[in-house]
């Protein structure tokens, strides 16, 4: 069965000790392909060089957790490089990007209208440069979907993924309306996770597509509470390898054979970012 993680940090400095050690034992795990995103202006070159490397493909954007050292320039910069980097076949979307409420300060006056200003701007970027857009999309579902409803406008539509999906049914089916897919992850691995369960179990099949967000959001095997933690305890490292077991646990919750399922979440993938297809021949 082959895998994509259509989302993992890559870069991060977590992976600096091992980076091409793990990701060749995600590949012999059955991960062919891993979408590395950008969060910030200083990483674009990173994540480029990166996928180059390791043979796997890179989004470019500004994450609205980096919205307070964002300047103007940076969207300048954006637009410039998705320019430049127009004919890479590894530069497949627009992103990360999106609306972050779950951070008191994003939430309150200055930063709150600055993250909504900065994620329209780069919504009509994806537009002009003809990019799939990967959207951050945390306690704002409603906010995130307004915002593409007014910039495609009238029965326009998006291609992309909502990542880490976490709203309700009502809001994951607007999202579907405008042609995204939803990314689900290690929080789907996690018993007490019952909505998101639910929604792993119930939703059109050909909306899902998998990810990791390593080395965040760590599966239910690899967490461990702040009273582990504090005690000695190591939180387990998330890495694109948790990708297949992360997998069977949607195949199992939909009652399904995993390799249906790996097909099926291939497809979903290539739909949502279809520069893919031609890198995975």
């Amino acid at each position: 069965m082959r895998w994509i993680d259509t989302h993992v940090h890559l870069d991060a400095p977590d992976f600096d000790a091992d980076r091409s050690t793990l990701r060749q034992r995600a590949r012999d795990a059955g991960v062919v392909h891993c979408v590395v995103p950008a969060v910030e202006r200083s990483n674009f070159d990173t994540v480029r060089l990166l996928a180059h490397a390791q043979g796997d493909s890179y989004c470019l954007g500004i994450h609205p957790l980096y919205v307070a050292g964002a300047q103007d320039a940076d969207l300048q910069a954006l637009d410039a490089a998705l320019g430049t980097h127009a004919a890479d076949p590894r530069l497949v979307a627009l992103g990360e990007i999106g609306l972050d409420y779950f951070v008191p300060a994003l939430c309150t006056s200055p930063l709150r209208e600055r993250q909504e200003a900065l994620y329209r701007q780069q919504l009509k970027l994806a537009r002009q440069h003809g990019l799939p857009v990967v959207l951050h999309v945390r306690k704002s579902a409603d906010r995130v979907l307004k915002h593409l409803r007014e910039v495609a406008g009238p029965h326009g539509r998006w291609q992309g993924i909502a990542h880490a999906f976490n709203g309700s049914q009502a809001q994951a089916a607007e999202f579907i309306k405008l042609g995204l897919k939803l990314g689900f992850g290690g929080a789907v691995t996690f018993e007490r996770a019952l909505q998101l369960r639910h929604l792993a179990k119930t939703l059109p099949l050909d909306a899902l597509v998998l990810e990791t967000d390593a080395p965040d959001i760590p599966p239910h095997w690899l967490y461990t509470t702040a009273a582990q933690r504090s005690a000695g305890q190591p939180q387990g490292r998330n890495t694109p390898a948790e990708l297949p077991r992360i997998a069977q646990c949607i195949a199992d919750l939909r009652g399904m054979p995993e390799h249906v399922l790996a097909a099926a979440l291939m497809h979903n993938s290539l739909q949502a970012l279809p520069r893919l297809g031609a890198l995975l021949v």
